[in-house]
């Protein structure tokens, strides 16, 4: 039976982080579950760095069928769990079924992942104080505010927690999970 990864996000995540995190444990043999606020088709969105833009632009992105809500998951099924960016997080992480959820794979020392946005998730949970972090620079002040030291690398590893900052990080940030995951 494959390994199951438990895929964070709903309206406003982030498409690319979503179906490249999908995608790539699939392609590993994984079984990836997509968990949001609702079973539904989701309203991604696309981030973009463009010319004379001081920060992301946003457009609607694919529509991503989320496969159980928070309240259906089992954390013991689970080997890990991955938060995407976009905006999702910044309602995700006032959702105390999600901060319960995030709480349990870390008391339970299950592998924690966050990218760009997501680590506000991860904040709201409490897990990450005194760790070393990366996200999107524009959520680096939340971070230190959060108790973590931010890192301005691609990806941090940091116990059983990687962060990575951006979609553009995809690289680094699913070498250090696979290395770490396959140890």
């Amino acid at each position: 039976m494959a390994k199951k990864l438990l895929i964070i996000t709903d309206d406003a995540g982030e498409s690319y982080e979503i179906l490249y995190a999908y995608h790539r444990f699939l392609e590993a043999g994984w079984e990836p579950r997509i968990a949001a606020t609702q079973k539904k088709l989701l309203n991604a969105v696309i981030h973009d760095f463009a010319p004379g833009w001081n920060t992301y632009i946003e457009k609607p992105g694919y529509s991503i069928q989320s496969h159980l809500t928070f309240s259906q998951v089992r954390v013991k099924d689970y080997e890990a769990l991955m938060v995407i960016g976009g905006r999702a997080p910044e309602f995700l992480r006032h959702d105390p079924k999600l901060i319960k959820l995030v709480q349990g794979f870390h008391a339970q020392n299950k592998w924690l992942f966050a990218i760009c946005h997501g680590i506000q998730v991860l904040l709201a949970a409490g897990v990450v104080k005194g760790m070393r972090v990366t996200c999107y620079r524009n959520v680096r002040w939340e971070a230190q505010a959060g108790g973590a030291e931010w890192v301005d690398e691609q990806s941090v590893v940091d116990g059983k927690i990687i962060t990575a900052q951006t979609w553009e990080s995809h690289p680094a940030f699913y070498r250090h999970i696979f290395e770490n995951l396959e140890a």
